[in-house]
């Protein structure tokens, strides 16, 4: 049996574009290192003193997780150094972390080291997110500009999910692929070949808890998924581990939609909790390239023009057919 690594295989598909440098694929594989080492210490956390908080409190009014703060300057470490990135913009830094122009190259990084930091102390699943983008901006150096780019101008995006296996899935726009990390080679693995979402709606990702604060639309769309119906195959089961990306891996290999909506609890966000930039926009492309959809409820999100690094927006994202059920009821109903 032949084993299709990473390297071979982004190499591979960056060749499908035209003449290739090798700088791309050199820039998705320092992601797959990175991922590699950090899937390392979250097998190691409960032995290492690195679960629990450092008493800090992050950009986004959140207590920061020792495992997001070793992401964080682990993957910025990597990417600030390689010659291949200009620009970072991550989720536990306010600023975008603008490159030395010696070390600078041609390509924005938008991440979320470590989604799903509250699940670390429980052993549940976490990730990372990561979005590529073209440099913008004229000169050598970037500018904060280059991070605030729409999502339909990714040239690849894609996450890693620390489970039960280490899995990293990405897109560079000519399909969806997954990759296994096999600890005893220390490679991963192509174990997802041109994933789609399957034809059938079977679950639904969403935080039951906080139904009493929910708009119209989404308490409508949850009634209809929950209503008996055995022509459709309702209602639908429902799945919510707490951390986008596992969440969002479920529903793509067996079929569901993720909602995070827009909804009362906190006047501060009733626009939206997730972050656009590092949360929205790469799993929008995801979604797309799989056969998927990803909407605000009124708007689909690769189509947002950001304003700030850590603009907020409401996210359902998934399934095709649902993703429009859920906008035809947030038309109806605003």
């Amino acid at each position: 049996m032949t084993l299709r690594t990473i390297e071979r295989h982004i190499l591979e598909e960056e060749r499908k574009l035209g003449p290739v440098s090798g700088t791309f694929t050199n820039l998705l594989y320092d992601i797959a290192v990175a991922a590699k080492v950090i899937s390392r210490e979250v097998r190691r956390a409960g032995l290492n003193n690195i679960i629990g908080g450092t008493g800090d409190i992050n950009i986004q009014g959140e207590s920061v997780q020792k495992l997001d703060v070793y992401s964080n300057e682990l993957l910025i470490g990597i990417l600030s150094r390689n010659g291949r990135v200009c620009a970072i913009g991550s989720e536990e830094v306010a600023r975008p972390v603008i490159v030395p122009e010696r070390w600078a190259g041609k390509y924005v990084v938008n991440m979320d080291p470590l989604d799903g930091s509250g699940n670390i102390g429980v052993n549940a699943s976490i990730g990372t997110i990561f979005s590529i983008l073209p440099k913008k901006s004229p000169g050598k150096m970037a500018e904060e500009s280059d991070c605030l780019q729409p999502g339909r101008d990714q040239l690849a995006a894609g996450y890693v999910m620390y489970g039960s296996s280490t899995v990293l899935v990405y897109s560079t726009g000519h399909g969806v692929y997954g990759f296994t990390l096999d600890p005893t080679v220390g490679e991963f693995i192509l174990s997802h070949n041109q994933i789609r979402f399957p034809e059938r709606c079977k679950y639904y990702s969403i935080n039951e808890g906080y139904s009493a604060y929910w708009t119209p639309p989404t308490r409508a769309w949850v009634d209809w998924a929950k209503a008996v119906d055995e022509k459709s195959k309702r209602p639908l089961g429902h799945r919510y581990i707490g951390a986008m990306v596992a969440d969002f891996h479920r529903n793509l290999i067996d079929g569901g939609v993720f909602l995070y909506p827009a909804d009362t609890k906190d006047p501060r966000l009733t626009t939206g909790k997730l972050r656009l930039l590092v949360e929205a926009s790469p799993m929008a492309f995801l979604a797309e390239q799989a056969g998927g959809a990803a909407t605000t409820g009124t708007e689909r999100i690769l189509d947002i023009v950001p304003t700030d690094l850590h603009q907020r927006v409401p996210l359902v994202v998934g399934n095709q057919a649902e993703v429009a059920r859920y906008e035809a009821f947030a038309r109806e109903l605003g």
